[in-house]
């Protein structure tokens, strides 16, 4: 038997009335219509936005269950919503939203031994003198996997988040270190991890915190000598999302009490997930000790996402959004921001502004406008080859000769300015500035910015190709 849109809501709607009390299912679920059936997405109308909202809110995961059932795991629901048109006697006008398929993160309770009559352990995130402590996750229940789009860029960060998801403190893969350059998603993939696991593992306490949030909190509790207080909290946690680590760069006892809770943690089998705008080894100001920790699971790094991942992102923005645009302008606008997710997601998000708010078709000359204004608020990265070629110029050397093994002086000169502008004017870790300048390490790339550095303030006709080239790659 051929399954229509009708045939399979009425089967939701038999496990549903099973599973919640008969008052509410006459008020959320009797009004409701089904509409359409396409592949495996199922389109039911309901009466308002509001209606919509309080679904999504209550009743989310017993709709996935109930559709799951009927069209398989790749089920989607979608919502019209059919809004009486008030500007004259037009025909009503109907609003289309996916479901998210996902209710908010709910906070965790966590019972604390007692060890004397009258305990207060100190919950930096709410009061003191609280036995049961009930910690809120912080996690953003739309930083998702299922929105998470995999692609070369990504794929070895995604895999390694999806399998500490699954296996929590169980894997290599502690810590997890993400990191990457502005925008390019390493906190939604840490959110990601913490939601995937509250899924997987409800009774698991994770927590999500900036390294800023953490050090405020530590400075809270050395004023109120609270130290030890502040310990216990964070032991008890069994997933540590820490965001921005390198913040911690330079505050000595910071970094002192995170490596106390980071070993209890580890050694317990707990899992610990950072996120850095630089590898372990570009991390400057952090003890020794803790840089050998980050480095014992596993450090990922997320790139530049590629055209066929943009494309999923943006068509992803329309579908969540509801909004229909052509497919020409979507390649347009993929193809002409690279730089990161973030400014990817505010281009699309301002075309759909100006043509909402401005009564205006979405047309290629509005998305080349909004395109054209939101690059030219950029700044724009400059490539590692880009900055070779223009040294190579000012020097009259070919690349080549730049990359060689040479050790003529002012061969020398120009490969360490290079390295040197490629540290200043990009995003990429040293190692990989070291691998595109003529195969050399790390150490190599830092050595010739201390050189630079030192050359600079000491050698007058040095400063002045600093300054030249520095003009060259700023206009």
């Amino acid at each position: 038997m051929t399954k229509t849109a009708q045939s399979v809501w009425e089967n939701c709607l038999l496990f549903i009335k099973d599973n919640i009390q008969d008052q509410a299912y006459k008020t959320w679920f009797e009004p409701i219509r089904a509409v359409e059936l396409t592949d495996n997405a199922l389109y039911i109308q309901v009466p308002s936005k509001f209606f919509y909202e309080w679904l999504e809110e209550h009743y989310v995961k017993l709709l996935k269950v109930a559709l799951t059932k009927e069209l398989g795991t790749g089920a989607k629901l979608l919502y019209k919503i059919k809004m009486e048109n008030t500007y004259g006697n037009k025909q009503p006008f109907t609003e289309q939203l996916p479901s998210a398929h996902r209710a908010p993160v709910k906070p965790q309770e966590v019972d604390v031994p007692l060890q004397n009559k009258n305990p207060e352990l100190k919950n930096p995130f709410i009061i003191p003198g609280i036995r049961n402590l009930k910690i809120e996750s912080q996690l953003n229940a739309n930083y998702s996997f299922d929105n998470f789009f995999e692609g070369d860029s990504n794929r070895l960060a995604r895999s390694a988040g999806m399998a500490v998801a699954n296996k929590p403190g169980g894997t290599s893969f502690n810590p997890l270190l993400i990191f990457g350059g502005v925008g390019l998603g390493k906190t939604h993939l840490a959110h990601a991890i913490g939601v995937e696991i509250k899924d997987k593992f409800p009774d698991k306490t994770v927590l999500y915190i900036s390294a800023e949030i953490f050090t405020q909190q530590y400075i809270d509790s050395v004023k109120r000598n609270t130290r030890n207080d502040f310990i216990h909290f964070y032991q008890l946690i069994d997933v540590l999302i820490i965001d921005d680590v390198q913040f911690l760069s330079g505050k000595t006892g910071t970094q002192d009490v995170f490596f106390h809770i980071f070993n209890h943690l580890h050694q317990n089998g707990k899992q610990v997930i950072l996120t850095s705008d630089k590898a372990p080894v570009d991390m400057q100001d952090i003890e020794q000790r803790l840089l050998s920790r980050f480095k014992w699971g596993l450090s990922a790094e997320l790139h530049q996402p590629d055209y066929e991942t943009r494309i999923s992102i943006l068509n992803n923005i329309l579908y969540r959004d509801g909004v229909e645009i052509p497919e020409e302008i979507i390649e347009y606008v993929a193809k002409n921001i690279k730089s990161n997710v973030r400014e990817l997601e505010g281009a699309i998000i301002s075309l759909i502004a100006q043509s909402s708010f401005n009564h205006r078709e979405v047309t290629i000359e509005l998305a080349k406008q909004v395109v054209e204004k939101f690059v030219k608020n950029i700044k724009r990265e400059i490539s590692i080859d880009y900055i070779q070629k223009v040294v190579s110029d000012y020097f009259q050397l070919d690349i080549d000769t730049l990359q060689s093994k040479t050790r003529k002086r002012h061969v020398v000169q120009a490969r360490q300015l290079a390295m040197f502008f490629a540290k200043k004017y990009t995003k990429s870790s040293l190692a990989n500035i070291g691998s595109q300048i003529g195969h050399r390490d790390h150490a190599t790339v830092l050595h010739a910015c201390k050189t630079v550095d030192n050359l600079v303030s000491t050698d007058k006709q040095f400063r002045k190709f600093v300054d030249d080239i520095n003009k060259k790659l700023s206009v």
